[in-house]
């Protein structure tokens, strides 16, 4: 899921931008290539007999959108009811999807020499749904596989 490198370019020069966000204390990046936009909670419709990870139907300017609780996908404890999350809007093959996240962080650029598979000691339900991850100065983020993420059957 790396983005490709100019083969002129050493792996210290090569980078890649990620748009970042929290689940509870976990960092996560995805490529911002397939981020569509960044949004407050937005009202949602709740869909009947829909997978648990679906917490519901947006309406993004006339386009419904699939919202996917991040939280519940990773399977973490359940927000508080004081707590709201914000909306990533990715981009899919089958159109826009919502990611309910905690908090949006910035974007970085964060150079290739820096990236490691993910960690065998990780959670396997973490595990399964990161490509990689790059140790960042007293962090790591996480570089999220959204088209595993978004396979929710």
């Amino acid at each position: 899921m790396k983005v490709e490198q100019n083969p002129t370019l050493t792996a210290e020069q090569a980078t890649s931008q990620f748009a970042t966000f929290f689940v509870r204390d976990l960092f996560f990046g995805i490529e911002v290539l397939h981020v569509q936009e960044v949004l407050r909670y937005q009202e949602m419709t709740r869909v009947p007999l829909a997978p648990d990870l679906i917490e519901g139907l947006i309406n993004l300017r006339g386009q419904i959108v699939t919202a996917i609780d991040m939280r519940r996908r990773l399977g973490l404890a359940p927000r508080h009811e004081d707590e709201v999350p914000m909306n990533m809007v990715i981009r899919s093959e089958d159109g826009a999807v919502s990611l309910l996240v905690d908090e949006i962080g910035d974007v970085l650029e964060v150079r290739q020499d820096v990236y490691e598979p993910a960690p065998e000691n990780t959670a396997r339900q973490l595990r399964e749904l990161i490509a990689g991850v790059y140790k960042l100065e007293g962090k790591l983020l996480l570089v999220l596989d959204t088209e595993k993420v978004l396979q929710v059957a």
